[in-house]
């Protein structure tokens, strides 16, 4: 009897870290609130690649702290922050259009019609192949824009 309420215990403390982990992911960060970890958002829009940001050159927009490679693309974000955030609040765009939420591997990435949109990338899937395989890419877009509306309300 005994180890069962233990068991009950531990399975309620994993379920209760679980959700509590799902919630800090709505904008798809790590538990410090940092975003696309770590990398910078203007040098997957301006420049096409995924670069690391440094700590030294930050800025917060609405709680999100995101990285930049210097200076100058810090002030670049600072004057037009909502040009540069990521599609889906950086959640893999073809998990979007799929329905669900799905970390990112953040060099797995496309520039397309001025907007950036991150992919999951592991040993069982690589979701940036599967888009691009995809004829229609307007209807992935259309899908995933409209499935966005109600995912990202979820875990807020």
């Amino acid at each position: 009897m005994k180890a069962l309420k233990t068991t009950l215990s531990i399975a309620t403390f994993l379920i209760t870290t679980m959700l509590a982990a799902q919630d800090k992911m709505a904008n798809n960060i790590d538990n410090s609130t940092i975003a696309l970890q770590g990398y910078s958002p203007v040098s997957y829009l301006d420049l096409e690649l995924a670069q690391r940001g440094n700590a030294l050159f930050k800025s917060t927009h609405k709680k999100v702290v995101y990285y930049f490679t210097s200076a100058d693309q810090k002030a670049t974000f600072d004057k037009n922050p909502e040009k540069y955030l990521p599609q889906y609040g950086g959640y893999c765009a073809f998990g979007v259009y799929a329905g669900a939420k799905f970390r990112v591997d953040p060099s797995k990435f496309i520039v397309k019609d001025g907007a950036y949109f991150l992919y999951l990338n592991n040993v069982e899937l690589d979701a940036k192949q599967l888009w691009l395989a995809e004829k229609d890419h307007g209807k992935l877009r259309k899908t995933a824009d409209q499935n966005w509306k109600e995912l990202r309300k979820t875990y807020n």
